[in-house]
């Protein structure tokens, strides 16, 4: 049996500005809106080519807006994927080279955290 992850909730304080930003800068697809009740909100955004969504909204979740660190990321090309979010606004750290691969670092406008990795090469 396969288990995937497919949603990850990301607490933020202002829902319109979290899809502003992951749409119009982080390049997300914004794939639901709806407001269910006044209490709930649910907002789901998926990167381009990812199986995996997250989810912003209101009554959703409990956590402080802010407070995921360590999402990530996997692209083909790391500068390139450096230029798309630079120019589209976004503060993304410089390309950092490590063993296990290559990576930019950036949060939304909250201060959740999120990883962009290029792989190594394999042997």
């Amino acid at each position: 049996m396969d288990w995937k992850l497919e949603l990850m909730m990301i607490p933020v304080s202002d829902v319109d500005r979290a899809k502003a930003f992951y749409t119009e800068k982080a390049g997300f697809t914004a794939d639901h809106d709806h407001q269910v009740s006044d209490d709930l909100r649910y907002v789901q955004l998926t990167p381009r080519g990812s199986t995996c969504s997250i989810a912003v909204g209101t009554g959703i979740v409990s956590t402080p807006p802010g407070s995921v660190q360590g999402l990530q990321m996997v692209v083909a090309d790391i500068e390139a994927a450096h230029a798309q979010l630079a120019e589209r606004g976004v503060e993304v750290s410089d390309v950092q080279v490590m063993d296990w691969g290559s990576f930019v670092f950036f949060s939304d406008p909250d201060g959740n955290g999120w990883a962009v990795q290029q792989l190594p090469a394999r042997e």
